[in-house]
């Protein structure tokens, strides 16, 4: 309680930042502005070493503790970027760039573990070193694998990573999390679907590429249906369907599908990718048309570590209280890049409560700042129990 008590005393400096970065959203890699308030906040504080540009933006800060003895070094992740979403929230502090907000929150991400390296660089009551993660281009652009593939882990020396994300729905400074997948893989597929076009009034001299790709669509929907364990979680969802012609008269001589697939098992993952080759080329030759089929793997799942999910269990229940934590969230079919530091290092994902508020994505969301106090908390608690002080 001390330490919420402590970050409430901080909470104007640090909702001034969180509104601040809310005000002047950036997109994917573009966080040019974003990381330099963050390097010079680093700075300010009296932070160890900062390092900009990993990741291509991404900051990343080396606070150490009254000792470092221990040999531990723990990381720290907070993403940085903003969504091409207009704004309509009415508020105050809303974007002042038209069609980019922070419609996730990562402004309060941000913010929030500003907060903690603040705190954490004045106390330094801990024994080992913590690494604050600065993160670009969550939204899409895997700046986590970026940073990954920088030898961010191998650099810092990071032994365990840590995440953290707001969740609207949930109450303020409630926390919930899972051992194992928690959140699920990110794959997308285009589907070029090619035939003869021609009059719609003379079909038979066609081949209908809007009926072969239709019926794309409804067989790929057995991939949950009848090629999936009931008891697991997969989606395939088609969501753009385009043709090159928008006349009434007209058999397109080409169709283009787009779609996504969300699955938490490697096994589910080359069961889908497998799955749509095969309906899709089936499909099409039985319609005499022809298709090719562009399959990218995106985000891995994200899959917390037991160890760690344990431990950050305990520290929640300790900032927020015994009833406030689920360690059995169902998964969430949405994806995170913190998945490449997962698989990097050992590590937890929680999601923490941002109250009633419009879901994450949303014109109208905005980041709860009365989290504020409950997520610097959960840093500085984490770092050091994590790394007790001798």
């Amino acid at each position: 309680m001390a330490k919420i008590n402590r970050f409430a005393e901080m909470l104007p400096e640090i909702t001034e930042w969180r509104r601040d970065l809310h005000q002047n959203p950036e997109l994917l890699f573009d966080c040019h502005r974003t990381a330099g308030v963050v390097a010079e906040k680093l700075k300010e504080f009296g932070v160890d070493e900062i390092v900009t540009g990993i990741g291509r933006t991404g900051v990343v800060g080396v606070i150490k503790g009254k000792s470092t003895g221990s040999g531990k070094v723990i990381g720290l992740r907070a993403d940085m970027d903003a969504l091409p979403i207009h704004e309509t929230t009415g508020a105050e502090h809303a974007s002042l760039v038209e069609g980019k907000m922070h419609a996730c929150g990562h402004d309060g991400h941000t913010a929030m573990l500003l907060g903690a390296a603040k705190y954490l660089a004045e106390t330094r009551n801990f024994d080992g070193t913590v690494v604050v993660i600065f993160q670009p281009a969550e939204e899409g652009g895997g700046g986590g694998k970026e940073m990954v593939d920088d030898g961010m882990m191998d650099t810092f020396g990071i032994q365990e990573v840590y995440g953290m994300h707001n969740y609207p729905g949930m109450e303020v400074g409630e926390f919930a999390m899972r051992v194992g997948p928690l959140m699920a893989a990110t794959d997308q597929f285009t589907l070029h679907v090619e035939g003869k076009g021609g009059h719609a009034a003379m079909p038979d001299q066609a081949i209908d590429t809007t009926l072969a790709a239709s019926q794309i669509v409804v067989a790929m929907q057995q991939i949950v249906a009848r090629n999936t364990d009931p008891l697991e979680s997969v989606v395939v969802s088609v969501t753009s369907f385009e043709t090159e012609s928008k006349a009434y008269n007209v058999i397109p001589q080409r169709v283009e599908m787009r779609g996504t697939v969300r699955t938490l098992t490697a096994e589910n993952r080359d069961m889908a990718e497998a799955a749509i080759k095969r309906i899709a080329e089936g499909t099409a030759a039985a319609y005499g048309a022809t298709v090719k089929v562009d399959y990218d793997r995106g985000y891995p799942v994200t899959s917390n570590h037991e160890a760690q999910t344990e431990f950050v269990a305990e520290i929640a229940k300790e900032v927020s209280g015994e009833g406030m934590v689920h360690t059995d969230k169902p998964p969430v079919m949405g994806g995170e890049d913190f998945s490449y530091m997962l698989e990097a290092r050992p590590g937890a994902f929680v999601f923490v409560g941002n109250g009633d508020t419009a879901a994450l994505h949303h014109p109208d969301y905005d980041f709860n700042d009365d989290l504020i106090p409950v997520g610097c908390s959960y840093w500085a608690k984490l770092t050091e129990t994590r790394m007790p002080a001798g």
